[in-house]
């Protein structure tokens, strides 16, 4: 009998260990310091090999790295989410997204934010507005031009090979009306010819030259942003040529750029009337809601 009442009580207290262990493991398993932080993009674009998108999550004020991620050319990010520590996600209380060096070796956010949001309960929507972003939507953003060649020593012959931000009506006057730019960011002007976007330059004001005049005439043009299409043509272009039937852009390029393209934000665009009169104002179409981008982050 005695040693019947000894193997029953070996067999509890192995069924009690089994047990423990079992409601241990359970406890570890369930108490996890770790959760998913989720992301929606939308207009995103392919960077190229030289840049990334890093997101951040302002955390007592202070930035904290919340994933590193690309875009391919069909605007797919290469990652939807990020293992991130449970109390940072709780006590983070906006998101921002920049744009960063490949491979990137400073550990602190750069200047160029594309978008940004404040948590809302577990959400924050991003916007380009937001004050941590670019801090306008552009929306608001109008604009004019003139066909022109003035930089071709007083010629007539190729007026409509010449494209300038300004309006006549003015004085003449800017033809832009834009908002300033944060740090990390400034508008480049385009003319899209045959299909190949050609850079008139970049600027930070409506007033005032751009950065480049390489395919202008040896006459200097007006102080505002434009270009002469009358030399240096790239390859597969010829100048002078006829701007009717183009594309004329504003975009909103990062700084520094590595494209030689117009970049996602183009929130004024316009295609030359043909016929259009020269040194006579266009106008220009508000495109900034087709081309912002927006974005949901989900903790």
């Amino acid at each position: 009998m005695k040693r019947i009442n000894s193997i029953l009580a070996v067999a509890m207290m192995a069924i009690l260990f089994t047990a423990t262990s079992c409601n241990k493991e359970k406890e570890v398993v369930d108490i996890s310091t770790k959760s998913n932080l989720e992301m929606n993009f939308t207009g995103l674009e392919d960077l190229g090999s030289d840049y990334a998108y890093e997101g951040w999550l302002i955390v007592d004020g202070a930035p904290v790295s919340a994933g590193i991620f690309t875009v391919n050319e069909a605007g797919i990010p290469s990652a939807s989410s990020f293992e991130m520590d449970i109390a940072t996600l709780e006590n983070a209380t906006a998101y921002v997204l920049t744009i960063e060096p490949s491979p990137d070796n400073d550990p602190a956010p750069s200047k160029v934010h594309i978008l940004a949001g404040d948590f809302n309960g577990n959400t924050s929507t991003l916007g380009v507005d937001h004050p941590s972003a670019i801090a306008t939507d552009f929306k608001a953003s109008t604009g004019k031009y003139i066909l022109a060649t003035p930089t071709d020593g007083g010629g007539m012959d190729n007026e409509e090979s010449g494209v300038w931000w300004l309006d006549p009506a003015a004085g003449p006057g800017p033809g832009l009306s834009i908002p300033a730019l944060p740090e990390g960011w400034e508008y480049e002007g385009w003319a899209v010819i045959n299909g190949v976007p050609v850079s008139t330059g970049k600027f930070t004001m409506a007033s005032g030259n751009d950065d480049f005049s390489g395919f202008s005439g040896t006459s200097a043009g007006p102080a505002f942003p434009g270009e002469d299409f009358l030399m240096n043509a790239p390859s597969g272009l010829t100048f002078p040529t006829d701007l009717t039937g183009a594309t004329v852009v504003i975009s909103v390029e990062p700084k520094p750029d590595n494209s030689p393209a117009p970049f996602l934000l183009k929130p004024l665009v316009s295609a030359v009337p043909s016929g259009a009169m020269t040194h006579s104002a266009l106008d220009m179409t508000n495109n900034a809601e087709a081309t912002n981008p927006t974005g949901t982050i989900t903790r």
